[in-house]
């Protein structure tokens, strides 16, 4: 294991809120004091995630509720979930769709968080157009399609990707702006499906996990910081899935349709808002 010398601070700047992070995240570190300063040294292969928490120090984002938040990444299930309500919210929501709905299998059900409303003469569906939904009232359908998820498979993937970009974005901006951004999201991504594939049966979180992913990767371009940090090759993976949807082979492989309007929509969405964020902050800072 080779260390790095990461920081050279005065003997008088209290560490202690960059520490307990540094703890928090199981990240291996040793301070010691030479010629009159103190030196931070830390594993070479955890620089880069380092130099993002002491740049989110020094612009404040470590206060002490943040920096107890950000620990609980180390801490059980249960305290994250107390700690990320708005996403916990988002994901009970989304259970409880899932089992009225029996994971997309009962229609008569299904047809109340469909964009547009539909019924069943075997063997097809009917569906209504959105101007009709809408004049009789029914305005949440702009939304609820991303509640609804289409088997057990579908229903745990976008639940833990949502769990693992949703909280991020909480600690860091809390969860009104989490809701903002997913309800913005949400809408702009199933119209885009509707407006690209017409009156159609579909639905899920994937829309918005993609502006989720966004929003974190712009952002974090611009102003670094220890809460949208995402793991190595997560951005790429995403987007390597996004394409191989948008070639097809995955519907040609059995996995059924694939919203890819929604994904794309959602993916400009999240990137749009993240560089925008990412800007002002990064303006906040100069000042």
């Amino acid at each position: 294991m080779q260390f790095v010398k990461a920081l050279v601070l005065p003997l008088d700047k209290d560490l202690s809120p960059l520490l307990a992070v540094l703890n928090a995240q199981q990240i291996m570190h040793r301070v010691i004091e030479h010629a009159g300063q103190q030196e931070l040294w830390i594993l070479q292969a955890q620089q880069q995630q380092v130099e993002a928490l002491y740049q989110a120090w020094q612009a404040g984002e470590l206060t002490q509720t943040q920096t107890y938040q950000h620990s609980s990444l180390t801490r059980p299930v249960l305290g994250q979930l107390k700690r990320a309500p708005m996403t916990t919210t988002v994901l009970i929501l989304t259970a409880l769709v899932a089992l009225i709905t029996q994971v997309g299998e009962n229609f008569h059900t299904l047809s109340y968080f469909s964009f547009t409303d539909f019924y069943v003469q075997a063997p097809y569906l009917y569906f209504s157009s959105l101007n009709a939904s809408l004049e009789s009232g029914q305005w949440w359908r702009l939304i609820s399609p991303i509640l609804i998820h289409f088997g057990f498979l579908h229903l745990a993937m976008n639940s833990l990707w949502f769990w693992e970009l949703g909280k991020r974005i909480e600690w860091r901006h809390g969860g009104l702006f989490l809701l903002l951004l997913t309800l913005v999201a949400g809408g702009l991504s199933n119209y885009a499906q509707y407006f690209f594939s017409g009156p159609s049966l579909f639905g899920g979180l994937s829309g918005v996990l993609y502006a989720l992913l966004g929003y974190c990767w712009l952002y974090q371009r611009q102003v670094p910081s220890a809460f949208t940090s995402l793991p190595k090759g997560v951005v790429v993976m995403m987007l390597a899935w996004l394409v191989l949807c948008l070639t097809g082979i995955v519907t040609w492989l059995g996995f059924g349709a694939i919203a890819n309007a929604a994904h794309v929509s959602g993916l400009i969405v999240g990137c749009l808002a993240g560089a925008v964020g990412g800007w002002r902050a990064k303006q906040q800072q100069v000042r």
